[in-house]
């Protein structure tokens, strides 16, 4: 008996969350974006400074 693919498999669409870019429905091969495109923004976001984790400051930068 030949094994089944997952579901999904065949589609290219992933269930879940829809894109945190555009909002469209997630594929597998982009996963958690609807496309390379939309990944590509997001990383752009990321090292262009407007995504940004906070944090504290040390005390030890303070003294610098």
């Amino acid at each position: 008996m030949p094994a089944r693919p997952k579901s999904g498999a065949r589609s290219g669409k992933a269930k879940g969350k829809p894109c945190p870019i555009c909002g469209k429905p997630a594929t597998e091969t982009s996963k958690p974006f609807c496309s390379e495109r939309c990944r590509d923004i997001d990383l752009n976001r990321w090292l262009s400074g407007s995504y940004a984790i906070p944090g504290r400051r040390d005390e030890d930068e303070d003294a610098e």
